[in-house]
């Protein structure tokens, strides 16, 4: 499962031109589930992904995490993290995960982030979705189990 991580000061997902879903201040999360992923990676990481301690306190280090700040989080899934472009021109998907196991592993996730004390907003699973964000720093952190 590949994580991409931004923290952000607000963003949005619309769908067929209609807001699904929208944060303040947080992190907008790009999940991607492989081929090969289980559950085994979903309590690690949606533990350290609500433990991450980057909010700057009032030195301007990286001290706070999410809960420190009250803020929000989208989890939005995406397919494309697990986009192989060694070959050729057009990147391949074969490690991505499929999608109907790929939704039920998102949406364990998403229930693993709620145990954490969030309520995360999310995206629709498998659509076309338009997604706006306001990178805060930029800070943008990868992360993978």
């Amino acid at each position: 499962m590949r994580l991409v991580i931004q923290r952000v000061l607000e963003a949005s997902v619309e769908v067929e031109n209609r807001q699904v879903a929208r944060i303040g201040q947080g992190l907008l999360v790009l999940v991607g589930v492989g081929r090969e992923d289980g559950v085994e990676q979903i309590d690690w990481l949606a533990k350290k992904l609500c433990e991450l301690r980057i909010f700057e306190d009032t030195a301007g280090k990286m001290n706070l995490n999410l809960l420190d700040i009250k803020g929000e989080i989208l989890l939005v899934s995406q397919f494309t993290l697990y986009a192989d472009c060694s070959r050729g021109k057009r990147p391949g998907f074969e490690a991505a995960g499929k999608p109907e196991e790929a939704n039920r592993l998102f949406n364990e996730f998403v229930k693993k982030v709620k145990v954490q004390g969030f309520q995360p907003e999310t995206g629709i699973f498998g659509a076309d979705m338009k997604v706006q964000l306001i990178n805060d720093g930029p800070v943008t952190i990868f992360l993978e189990k």
